[in-house]
């Protein structure tokens, strides 16, 4: 794809081929979803980077033939970097002798997914009526705003699966946007042992046009064994390096594999080192979103009540015959016909939320 813009529909793959998938993840398909209440946490600005990591916890999606994912945001000890707010890193995952990715039709508002692959395919159709292929070193960037439904499959060509996906929390004024999609093709910049990718906002001289609604950025970054890389930084935007691959020290700080550095608000650079067998990592940073916001399933609203209404749009539009319509005016939007059926949602908490620290 070209820089920016919706994508023309790609042809159908064959990717709904017969015969059962496995369940994995790029939405959240935990049986039991807990809320969760993201809020900005204090940062001291000193002026230099103390990176604080942030561990994984493996997450299993998809029942006994599914696979883990480790999850880093959200979590207790920080759930918000800028408005980025859920992250998952996945694979790689040998599917030669397993099913692929198969993630029906399901519902999202409030926020925009970002899905960045390291290895293999993924088809995504969604109710704007996009059907594009994403493939290593390409952003698929869906806007949910009032509320979207889409898909996700992996295509017969994968065979080794492996990537991130991302949320991007919308702030209270666009959070209703109309959905959109965008897909994103970013040419690679290089420097002396490393090549980056900028997909969204700007980094190391280069910018992406896809659409954000606050200040922010995301790019994956490559460093050769021993090259070292000095990054120009924002000092109102705080920041997340997650280890991909390979070994990598942040300042002077060594970051485990899978691991999340944070950086806070207040540095104006960052330095960045390949250790043994070079680093490949994602980076994501953002001005504090300066807002409290819900989340539970694939929904992120502002209150427990919002989330309600949510579940129960969703409900009614896949199945007309539910009871206790009570949203108001949600829409998921149309879906083509022949596709697998949607997934229900989990049934809520029986408690509601209440706000911790």
């Amino acid at each position: 794809g070209g820089r920016g813009g919706p994508v023309a529909a790609h042809a159908a793959r064959g990717t709904h081929a017969a015969g059962p998938r496995t369940r994995h993840t790029v939405s959240n398909f935990e049986k039991d979803p807990p809320e969760i209440l993201c809020a900005d946490r204090p940062t001291t600005g000193s002026g230099t980077t103390t990176p604080e990591l942030l561990v994984p916890r493996d997450v299993p999606l998809g029942g006994p033939r599914g696979m883990n994912v480790r999850r880093t945001l959200p979590q207790r000890r920080r759930s918000l970097i800028g408005s980025w707010c859920f992250l998952d890193h996945y694979g790689p995952r040998d599917l030669t002798d397993s099913q692929g990715m198969n993630v029906p039709r399901h519902p999202h508002t409030g926020l925009q997914t970002v899905s960045w692959l390291f290895s293999g395919e993924i088809e995504h159709r969604d109710s704007t009526g996009t059907l594009a292929v994403v493939r290593p070193g390409e952003l698929n960037l869906m806007t949910a705003g009032s509320g979207i439904s889409h898909s996700e499959f992996s295509t017969p060509e994968t065979t080794i699966l492996h990537g991130a996906q991302l949320w991007i929390a919308l702030p209270n004024t666009s959070r209703d946007t109309a959905p959109a999609f965008e897909h994103y093709r970013p040419d690679p910049i290089s420097g002396q042992g490393w090549v980056a990718r900028v997909f969204l906002g700007s980094l190391l001289g280069d910018s992406a046009p896809s659409a954000v609604h606050r200040p922010l950025v995301g790019a994956e970054l490559r460093l050769e064994e021993g090259a070292t890389l000095v990054v120009d930084t924002e000092p109102g935007f705080e920041y997340g390096l997650l280890l991909d691959a390979g070994s990598l020290l942040v300042d002077e700080t060594e970051v485990p594999m899978g691991h999340l550095a944070y950086l806070p608000q207040g540095s104006t650079s960052m330095s960045l080192r390949g250790l043994d067998g070079g680093a490949r990592l994602l980076l994501i940073g953002g001005e504090p979103l300066g807002e409290q916001i819900v989340m539970w399933w694939n929904f992120v609203g502002r209150s427990h009540q919002e989330l309600v209404d949510f579940r129960t749009a969703w409900q009614q539009q896949i199945d007309p015959e539910a009871s206790q319509w009570s949203s108001d005016g949600h829409d998921f939007g149309p879906f083509p016909a022949g596709q697998p059926a949607a997934l229900p949602a989990p049934e809520m908490p029986n408690a509601r939320l209440k706000p911790r620290s």
